[in-house]
């Protein structure tokens, strides 16, 4: 089975209902035929994602999200996803969409690169964001228990 955790990394930020949250993100990788899973959320600021994509990927500019995947084995992710919240909150106001949606939405973004989802042209983007609103209406469903 799989297993979801939520860390914080320079941020007192604590994602509100992280049951429900892990319920969501394991509901899509099981449909998504993906049952076999470790992935570490870790919510942090500005600078440190900034540090990370300069580090790692060599990019000097800031982003919501970087998605590091680990995995070793073949049919198991393993990955580390972290997501400043100093962006997801900017996005908020460029997006006009609340807090908690945004959040979510990139939450499942990171999930969706590690199953294979790709963002970089505008075929590939649109078909990732047609995932998300479909994995964001998932969301609703578990979280009514339905």
């Amino acid at each position: 089975m799989g297993i979801i955790r939520f860390f914080s990394e320079g941020t007192d930020f604590s994602i509100s209902h992280p049951k429900k949250t892990s319920s969501w993100i394991k509901s899509v990788l099981i449909q998504e035929k993906k049952p076999a899973f470790e992935i570490n959320y870790i919510f942090c600021t500005d600078k440190y994602l900034l540090d990370l994509n300069k580090d790692f990927l060599s990019h000097n500019t800031l982003t919501d999200i970087i998605t590091f995947d680990n995995s070793t084995k073949a049919g198991v992710i393993e990955a580390d996803i972290y997501i400043s919240i100093e962006r997801v909150i900017d996005n908020t106001n460029k997006f006009k969409v609340s807090f908690d949606e945004e959040l979510h939405r990139v939450l499942i973004h990171g999930v969706l690169h590690l199953i294979g989802f790709k963002d970089k042209n505008p075929t590939q983007k649109a078909r990732m964001r047609k995932k998300e609103e479909a994995c964001l209406s998932l969301r609703k469903q578990v979280s009514r228990g339905t």
